[in-house]
């Protein structure tokens, strides 16, 4: 017999009534003298980033997280990854995930790029006999040439990119999380990667994508979600979704 299919099945991930704050103190001091001395008068109050949104994305859909500074993306895909988490409301993910949220983090510096490999690959959950058969493979899309057996100390943040994003790309996730690190890096470098990501799209990987590049964002996402004082404005086709906010936006 047949197993029903459930309707949670064609879902990567689910955001139900999720709000963020944070904390933030009206009169900052930084030495103690200044601390004890303006105990009293230091306030602290809540900034809600994200207030109470919920959307569900489908497994093999693009999707676009547009907004200004300040509205919420970047704090939306942290929380998807895990990085922090809700005040209220619950967040799902069905499926593996790979994140490219802040360049280079996981890395460890003195450790050689090689090793940083194997180093970032174990917070994906896999081990030595994993990375064995695609390390090749991480280090030819990186094209970091000799700079692989050099500490990542010694790095630009071009060459971060690279390794964060060819790491990333290769572990075999179910759904990326994307946070503008498609801004570091020379043009030829960027184009590669925006051609990798068209291909995992093809094959079908659930992706989250923030940035500001509208050419980037139409020419890769088939919704957007567009966030402003974080609420989710609109939610929809990417074309129509980019129209009303460039209008806003100007």
């Amino acid at each position: 017999m047949a197993k029903r299919k459930n309707k949670n099945d064609d879902i990567a991930i689910s955001v139900k009534n999720v709000t963020k704050e944070f904390t933030v103190w009206e009169d900052k001091s930084y030495f103690l003298k200044e601390k004890i001395g303006n105990f009293k008068r230091n306030k602290k109050r809540k900034h809600v980033v994200l207030k109470d949104i919920s959307c569900d994305i489908k497994k093999g859909q693009s999707v676009a997280l547009i907004g200004v500074n300040g509205s919420g993306k970047s704090t939306l895909l942290k929380l998807l990854n895990k990085i922090i988490y809700p005040e209220k409301g619950t967040i799902e993910i069905n499926g593996k995930v790979s994140s490219m949220i802040e360049l280079g983090a996981g890395f460890n510096t003195d450790f050689t790029g090689r090793e940083n490999i194997y180093f970032n690959a174990s917070m994906y959950g896999l081990g030595k006999k994993d990375v064995d058969p695609i390390i090749d493979d991480i280090i030819e899309f990186s094209e970091l040439g000799d700079f692989i057996e050099t500490p990542v100390r010694t790095y630009s943040s071009g060459m971060y990119m690279r390794l964060a994003f060819s790491i990333a790309v290769n572990v075999q996730a179910d759904i990326l999380l994307i946070d503008e690190i498609l801004a570091v890096g020379d043009a030829h470098f960027q184009s590669k990667c925006l051609n990798k990501m068209k291909e995992l799209k093809a094959q079908g990987k659930t992706m989250v994508f923030v940035s500001h590049n509208i050419d980037q964002v139409k020419s890769f996402c088939d919704r957007a979600l567009w966030i402003k004082d974080g609420e989710i404005m609109m939610d929809g086709d990417t074309d129509k979704v980019l129209e009303e906010y460039i209008k806003v936006q100007g």
